[in-house]
């Protein structure tokens, strides 16, 4: 989390509105954001060809493919420019292009495979990322860059679904008792599962983040208000126009918005689909995920083109600074650590209610995590003593950053 905790001094004073963007010294990075740009407006064209025209080093634009996983978006716009790219750097990027064509295959195969045996088995799933956000979005799954199955089932479901997935060849990366088990639904959120030798290739979750983040999605309702995605073959349910945009913004937020593809992905949606912003406005707010949702629509903005309802950021003028910090943060490829101070201090600037904020903190200190229940394994009578566990590991923590 060093880099977020570099970036932030950055910004002395909220930067305006139109101060917001990448770095012209930064022409690798303003390619990529070129190529994942909406090709359609009348400047795209000179916009590419006055990129390609300058010195690029093709070695980082390579590096911030992969890191950023933009393949499918930078290969099919320099396709139209492959004449101005070298030719040893375009076949570099072609074979990352095919390499992930052929992946992504292999999971669509594999989702109807699972989706229809939960669906024999009774199970209602909600596949919402890898190949059916592809297929939502772009049209074609090899459009997007994935590397797992995402499936979203109801609490009650998950020891069914994890038998179901287990004749299907997937074994869960965390195993515990019946009992450990059911203590575990109602604090954590996903399996991981892995499956040919191969580590988390699908993740089963019955929330859309771990609890302490304290964005409470209705799940349920998911259900209820569920789409339709056609693959040819088979069509599957999945998260509606509406659900998809916040999830999508919790997600990137979470993850501090390092990679540009889900902001591809929150661009492509408002492009693409007719949304009710009425409903989406309504639901942050419920929620608590004002700030969430107008940081990534000004960023999708400011870096792709994206409409943005600027009403609504008059009403709350940290969305611009924070949405200035991650700017620095995704062009210069950070990492971060999800566990350091410097983190959950960034998550709680995403709130903009105190309550919110209060519940964070109280859930972070006192809810068991992954790490508890593997560190050590407790009988039933002593599952609060999880809460000790947890409470001293972050104690720890913080004296180690102090």
């Amino acid at each position: 989390m060093a880099a977020i905790a570099e970036v932030r001094p950055l910004l002395s004073e909220a930067p305006s509105l139109s101060a917001i963007g990448a770095n012209a010294d930064n022409p690798e990075f303003n390619l990529l954001l070129a190529c994942c740009s909406d090709p359609s407006s009348e400047e795209h064209a000179e916009r590419m060809r006055n990129i390609l025209s300058r010195p690029l080093d093709w070695e980082r634009v390579l590096a911030l493919v992969d890191h950023h996983r933009v393949v499918p978006q930078v290969y099919g716009e320099l396709s139209r420019y492959s004449y101005l790219v070298p030719a040893q750097r375009f076949e570099a990027l072609r074979w990352r292009y095919q390499n992930n064509a052929r992946k992504t295959l292999w999971f669509t195969a594999e989702l109807i495979r699972i989706v229809s045996h939960l669906k024999l088995a009774g199970i209602r799933a909600l596949p919402y990322k890898g190949p059916v956000l592809a297929q939502t979005l772009y049209g074609e799954v090899t459009r997007r860059e994935f590397g797992d199955l995402d499936i979203l089932i109801l609490p009650a479901d998950v020891p069914k679904t994890k038998a179901v997935l287990h004749d299907s060849g997937y074994e869960p990366a965390l195993e515990l008792g019946s009992e450990m088990e059911t203590a575990y639904i109602k604090s954590g959120y996903e399996y991981s599962f892995n499956a040919m030798g191969r580590s988390n290739l699908l993740e089963l979750q019955w929330r859309i983040a771990p609890r302490f983040y304290s964005v409470d999605f209705n799940v349920a309702g998911f259900f209820d208000r569920a789409d339709e995605v056609n693959f040819g073959v088979c069509s599957m349910r999945t998260l509606c126009a509406e659900d998809l945009l916040l999830v999508l913004c919790v997600h990137a937020a979470k993850h501090v918005w390092v990679q540009l593809s889900w902001l591809c992905d929150i661009a492509r949606l408002m492009d693409s689909r007719s949304l009710d912003w009425q409903v989406i406005f309504e639901e942050a707010r419920r929620l608590g995920i004002e700030r969430i949702l107008n940081v990534n629509l000004l960023l999708a903005h400011k870096l792709l083109g994206s409409p943005f309802p600027y009403e609504r950021f008059a009403e709350d003028p940290q969305t611009s600074v924070l949405a200035g910090e991650i700017v620095r943060v995704i062009e210069h490829s950070a990492h971060y650590d999800t566990e350091s101070i410097a983190y959950f201090r960034l998550m709680m600037r995403l709130r903009e209610r105190w309550q919110d904020r209060a519940r964070f903190l109280c859930r972070l200190v006192f809810i068991p995590s992954v790490s508890e229940w593997t560190a050590v394994r407790f009988p039933k009578p002593l599952y609060p003593l999880y809460r000790v566990v947890r409470l001293w590991r972050l104690a720890k923590r913080l004296a180690s950053a102090g």
